[in-house]
């Protein structure tokens, strides 16, 4: 993730790289991307720069991800259900997806670069790219009485955990 002080002059710079113009319009969008915790979808990027930008299109909003994608500034999450969402955070971490509510947390361990270190050793392979999805339901779920996907006992949750 880009820090807060060199934010801005990052998507400046990301833009005329790419041979685009860094409008107000995708400053904003871009800003708003990179600065979520929350994995947000193009809809959602539109409504809250909307807010700022009305005349922003969402033409402008997917065009803007792309670029930010291409960049390799954020990484591009397939959900369950086909819903697209984004994540500035391209350091190795698994992604806590909850089935219920649908709310996505990322999860850092110093184990994940690690592991991808000794896969690309062991296997002779060059990394460029990973995802770890684990589905499960959140605490906030569990909490309000949510129950797990079908098929999945209390016992196989508290084993896949361990």
């Amino acid at each position: 993730m880009i820090s807060s002080e060199n934010l801005e002059s990052s998507i400046i710079n990301t833009f005329r790289n790419s041979g685009y113009r860094a409008t107000p319009q995708r400053i904003a969008i871009s800003k708003y991307v990179l600065s979520s915790r929350q994995h947000p979808t193009a809809q959602r990027a539109y409504l809250e720069v909307k807010k700022e930008h009305p005349t922003v299109s969402l033409a402008t909003i997917y065009t803007t991800i792309k670029i930010l994608k291409d960049s390799g500034l954020i990484l591009e999450l397939n959900m369950p259900r086909g819903q697209t969402r984004f994540d500035p955070n391209i350091e190795p971490h698994a992604h806590l997806l909850c089935l219920k509510c649908g709310s996505i947390r990322d999860w850092m361990d110093p184990i994940m670069p690690e592991l991808i270190a000794r896969v690309s050793d062991e296997a002779n392979f060059t990394v460029i790219g990973s995802s770890l999805d684990l589905k499960g339901i959140c605490e906030r779920c569990e909490k309000r009485g949510e129950s797990p996907a079908k098929g999945q006992s209390q016992a196989s949750r508290a084993e896949a955990s361990q």
